[in-house]
């Protein structure tokens, strides 16, 4: 067993939308980011997985067994968008209520956190900002040891500095090779700096689960005039899109493309140009 989730042809009709046969995996000791525009069906896949929605069809395994399980989620920590903790509690109330659920709770290691992380131990999470909630959420998830992170927006609301150091804290816990991180998010740069795998999901299918390095080190952006644009072969670029006065074309070997089209400009392309090239349409050379 390599993989800590695997999830094949999971469907999932609601009105409006539907996961249309969705597969991937995540494999351990590694980091695997899930991107998509806003009703992609990344939430409703994290729910799927952890069994808060019932799937019509399709399979899910979570550590080599059925997601089902009760005492699955005994190894997994969740971290969501919004801090589900009611105000009145404290970090220290929290603490107490944790202990009891999970039988690996580390009371150490989540003082530790507190402390490097600068959350006040007595003050009522009502009293908090949002970014000191999300570290909290986040300490909360890591401090019973799970072998498998599930984030969905995690990193919202944090700043900068903070972000950095949440995602070098995700970098240390992937160390130990049993452990995996599902991390979906809106800020690919957070995917672009630590992630192995990337995942597009568009309109509830998967578009692509790439090695992140083959997308930020190869992929390119090629821009040229119509009249250029017309010269060049299908087999050379994925997608295109048309502006007023030229042609933008996501390219899967910027290097090669270069050799080919000498005079052709090719930009290198983020996680998030790659994203947009799907997201906001263009024409597919399959088209």
């Amino acid at each position: 067993m390599d993989n800590n989730i695997l999830v094949q042809n999971l469907c999932k009709q609601f009105e409006g939308f539907s996961l249309d046969n969705v597969s991937f995996k995540v494999p351990k000791g590694r980091i695997v980011g899930f991107i998509g525009e806003n009703g992609a069906g990344k939430s409703t896949t994290i729910n799927l997985i952890l069994n808060e929605l019932n799937k019509d069809s399709g399979q899910i395994q979570v550590f080599g067994i059925d997601h089902t399980i009760p005492t699955v989620k005994e190894n997994i920590g969740v971290v969501f968008d919004e801090c589900n903790f009611h105000d009145v509690f404290t970090a220290t109330d929290i603490e107490k209520i944790l202990k009891g659920i999970y039988k690996t709770w580390d009371s150490n290691l989540f003082l530790q956190y507190l402390k490097k992380f600068k959350i006040p131990t007595k003050k009522t999470i009502g009293t908090f900002s949002k970014g000191m909630k999300m570290k909290l959420s986040i300490i909360c998830a890591m401090s019973h040891r799970p072998k498998l992170l599930i984030l969905d927006e995690a990193t919202t609301g944090l700043d900068p500095v903070v972000r950095d150091e949440v995602l070098d804290l995700f970098l240390e816990f992937i160390q130990d090779e049993d452990c995996s991180i599902f991390f979906s998010s809106h800020i690919t740069s957070d995917i672009q700096k630590i992630a192995d795998y990337v995942i597009l999901i568009h309109q509830g299918k998967i578009i692509f689960e790439e090695q992140k390095d083959n997308l930020v080190y190869n992929y390119g952006v090629a821009k040229c005039g119509k009249e250029k644009f017309a010269q060049l072969s299908s087999d050379d670029y994925i997608i295109h899109r048309t502006t007023n006065m030229s042609v933008e074309c996501l390219v899967h070997d910027k290097e090669a493309f270069k050799r080919k089209y000498k005079n052709i400009i090719v930009d290198n392309a983020t996680l998030e140009d790659i994203m947009l090239f799907y997201v906001k349409g263009g024409t597919s050379c399959e088209d």
